[in-house]
């Protein structure tokens, strides 16, 4: 009997003592923690130094083996600017620091009072600049200057410096997203006309500026502009306009960017997908050294707290051409390799 009690001290110990180690290190955990090796949509997520990461609105650049993330800086009085992480796997990020930062300079277009929203960083191999751009409101402006902003820098990481600040060939521009197709052309997508249009521009060699080559591909009060291409066709999520309120996304698909883009539903699949799980498309990351393997990146905002708004990476699949996006509580990138 002495026996027996003295076998369950020592399991009740062991699952005590050992099991929250396990489950700290491995798949199980909840949350993004600095350890995790899963995703987990809709979950604090935190760098490497156990800091809620702040980079909101954005998009991942990937070069030279590593990834790069910038997004909005929320939760300060004032935008700071554009904050930079970096990855190896997708699943750690280490903190850059400030990638783009506002100018004490009252001349400045982005003095500190700008608003700064949805960068997004591309690579131009002729040039060997890294380019950003994106939606800037101008201080004491509210949301009326609707302008695109464009900076570069000669390093992933930064500092990058703005080199202008205008409306794409005359029209209003918010919400917005770039795109390098396969023959390295770029292109600029973006909200118009008070975010009633959507309008893409192809952008000249440098990636400063759009071409003429501007065109409207639809009317229908969309924003948020997520396009990926797989195999010879173009797909583009956009969320509806209601504010900081999520809404139901729609998936357009096309031959070519200038379309014509037909619709082809809303992709979401699951727990409150009529209202994209809560959050609003910003961004498709396409993962490295994995075939048709993409990422729906979405901002769950909090309006009364916005740096607490939470991020939703989920895996993209595709049924009969279809991408649809399945809500999971946890994830990993061995979903890619069914």
């Amino acid at each position: 009997m002495f026996v027996m009690l003295r076998f369950v001290f020592l399991l009740v110990i062991t699952i005590l003592y050992v099991t929250p180690a396990i489950a700290f290190t491995g798949h199980s955990l909840p949350e993004n923690g600095n350890d995790s090796i899963v995703f987990s949509p809709g979950k604090v997520w935190k760098d490497e130094k156990d800091n809620v990461i702040n980079a909101h609105g954005g998009g991942v650049l990937y070069n030279k083996s590593t990834y790069y993330w910038y997004g909005e800086v929320r939760g300060e009085t004032e935008s700071k600017g554009v904050n930079v992480y970096s990855s190896k796997d997708l699943y750690h990020w280490k903190f850059e620091g400030l990638g783009l930062q506002t100018s004490s300079d009252p001349k400045s277009d982005i003095v500190s009072g700008c608003i700064i929203e949805r960068p997004k960083v591309i690579y131009n191999q002729k040039t060997n600049k890294y380019v950003m751009w994106f939606h800037l409101e101008m201080k004491g402006q509210g949301y009326n200057a609707a302008r695109a902003a464009v900076a570069i820098s000669d390093k992933p990481t930064g500092p990058f410096t703005l080199v202008k600040s205008f409306r794409p060939n005359g029209h209003m521009s918010r919400d917005m997203g770039l795109f390098v197709d396969s023959d390295q052309a770029a292109y600029h997508i973006y909200s118009a006309q008070d975010n009633y249009d959507l309008r893409i521009s192809k952008l000249t060699d440098d990636y400063l500026s759009p071409t003429v080559q501007d065109t409207l591909l639809f009317s229908k009060h969309r924003e948020a502009p997520a396009l990926f291409k797989k195999d010879d066709q173009y797909y583009l999520i956009t969320s509806g306009c209601t504010g900081w309120e999520p809404n139901r996304s729609s998936v357009h698909v096309s031959k070519s960017l200038f379309g014509p883009w037909e619709m082809a539903g809303d992709p979401m699949v699951g727990p409150k997908s009529e209202l994209t799980f809560g959050g609003q498309s910003t961004y498709i990351l396409p993962v490295q050294g994995k075939k048709d393997a993409f990422i729906f990146m979405a901002d769950v905002w909090k309006p009364k707290d916005l740096k607490d708004s939470r991020y939703i990476w989920l895996p993209i699949e595709f049924k009969n051409d279809k991408p649809i996006i399945e809500w999971k509580d946890q994830w990993d990138l061995s979903v890619f390799d069914k």
